[in-house]
């Protein structure tokens, strides 16, 4: 795979190595987004159907990017709080349950569990990073394993962490909360779309992720999957879309009681957004046109041997095996202040996460970028 920046809107002499912030517009998106915008000025030609067959349509290239056979089982969601808010409706828990979640997790994977559990009088764990340099991202994993326990119902998660890029072995995860009867929940956000991810091999009981960053999506916009667990859930907005047969405009008023089959009734209210619908289809075939095993070879091949530019006695950065090539922390270990700056003097754009310089490169980024950013760190390290 080559350099891909020729199709995104990129204007410019700057390296934007910040995709876990934002990814750029691609053009086609763009494109996509004008056309549904426009359909707005004939609504007389807006039929029932369409807001039915867009919808179905970005379903089934989101269940081939993430290898699910039932486009059902996936839900839009506007953001990735509203898709757990969702599921933390349909778990309950008892006193001596616990929820076990990374440290210093995002926000949205950890205000809807602080509110579960303390609905529920139930323990919520943290596991937080290990205070060390050589093999942090192997101890955090069997730190994670070792908090798992018989009273642990739910490990909500990413696939890798979102301010410092270490990898998480959700195989294993997995495997220990069946071990436990435990349901894991999934946020990727920082991860679908970027490096792969099979919900057949990982078989999380749900899955969020926010569409505006590695889906390279709009922003209001998430998409979900949802396991059998919820099959008999509730969702938390009674929406006449989610409805049985709400495809059939003229028998509305016959309220029904039944939601519509799948993961359905979980989805948003205005699912069929026709701008966001468009825009998020047009990233989403792109995506898997390049495909994502391609995408992070990519990453990896522009980013890998650029560590040996660092000196790991002033920089501090994960090692290979637990390190994500589309996602990763920088840790200079003195003048970091000073780092920020010239890193800005020469027109690269990274972001701050705790203590840690984020980069987060994609397939309109080169290695003579990433050279240039590790060569900065390193002179004023």
């Amino acid at each position: 795979m080559k350099c891909q920046k020729e199709k995104f809107i990129l204007t410019g002499k700057k390296s934007y190595l910040n995709c876990a912030y934002m990814s750029p517009m691609l053009k086609k998106v763009e494109k996509a987004g004008v056309a549904g915008l426009k359909i707005k000025r004939a609504p007389h030609k807006l039929m029932p159907n369409d807001f039915f067959t867009g919808v179905s349509n970005l379903k089934k290239h989101f269940a081939s990017l993430i290898n699910l056979t039932d486009h059902e089982r996936i839900a839009l969601a506007p953001s990735v709080s509203y898709g757990m808010a969702n599921v933390t409706k349909n778990i309950r828990l008892k006193s001596k349950n616990n929820v076990v979640l990374l440290g210093d997790q995002f926000p949205s994977n950890v205000y809807p569990w602080m509110s579960l559990t303390k609905k529920y009088n139930s323990e919520l764990v943290f596991v937080n990073k290990p205070n060390q340099e050589k093999r942090c991202g192997k101890t955090w994993n069997e730190n994670i394993l070792k908090n798992i326990n018989k009273n642990t119902k739910v490990v909500s998660m990413g696939m890798v962490h979102w301010a410092d890029g270490t990898i998480f072995d959700l195989e294993k995860i997995r495997e220990k909360t069946k071990e436990v009867g435990a349901l894991l929940i999934i946020d990727g956000t920082q991860s679908v779309g970027a490096m792969p991810f099979d919900v057949k091999k990982i078989n999380p009981d749900a899955l969020v992720c926010a569409a505006y960053k590695w889906l390279m999506g709009p922003y209001g916009s998430a998409v979900c999957y949802f396991g059998d667990f919820f099959d008999e859930g509730s969702p938390i907005e009674e929406s006449w879309i989610n409805r049985k047969g709400s495809e059939d405009f003229s028998q509305l008023i016959n309220y029904q009681e039944e939601y519509a089959k799948g993961a359905r009734k979980f989805a948003v209210g205005q699912q069929s957004s026709f701008i966001n619908v468009a825009m998020l289809t047009a990233a989403i075939k792109q995506i898997n046109s390049w495909g994502v095993e391609n995408i992070y070879k990519y990453t990896e091949s522009i980013t890998d041997d650029c560590f040996d530019i660092l000196d790991p006695s002033k920089v501090w950065f994960e090692e290979k095996k637990h390190r994500a090539s589309h996602l990763f922390g920088l840790r200079p270990k003195k003048n970091l202040k000073v780092i920020l700056k010239r890193i800005k003097e020469k027109n690269i754009y990274v972001s701050l996460r705790g203590d840690s310089i984020r980069v987060s490169p994609s397939v309109y980024n080169t290695r003579d970028e990433i050279e240039k950013l590790f060569k900065c760190v390193s002179e004023h390290a």
